[in-house]
């Protein structure tokens, strides 16, 4: 990508699910992004989101409320709260339940 992109909510990308929802704001799916993607999670009290990977790009996660284990192929599990940030690298499966008994953000 050569050139700056700027996109407004009504091209997001949106998903709910019974575990909570997802908004993409960047990525190559949008046409913004081709190595990175950003977006909002909300995952439900008791709930976790399905286990991914991103074959193309790194993902850094920010807990902006809540409680979450994030589990990582390989690893042992993270408990994390609000502030706390991980990386994950390209490829590598991962995802996350909530073990609070609010939103996690």
């Amino acid at each position: 990508m050569d050139k700056a992109i700027c996109l407004g909510p009504e091209h997001y990308e949106r998903m709910v699910a019974e575990w909570g929802n997802l908004t993409w704001f960047a990525s190559g799916q949008l046409g913004n992004s081709d190595h990175l993607t950003v977006g909002r999670c909300i995952i439900k009290p008791g709930q976790k989101n399905p286990e991914h990977g991103h074959p193309n790009c790194e993902e850094v996660l920010y807990v902006v409320r809540g409680r979450i284990r994030h589990f990582v192929a390989g690893q042992p599990a993270v408990e994390m709260a609000m502030g706390d940030t991980i990386t994950i690298p390209a490829g590598l499966a991962h995802n996350a339940a909530n073990t609070g008994n609010e939103d996690a953000e």
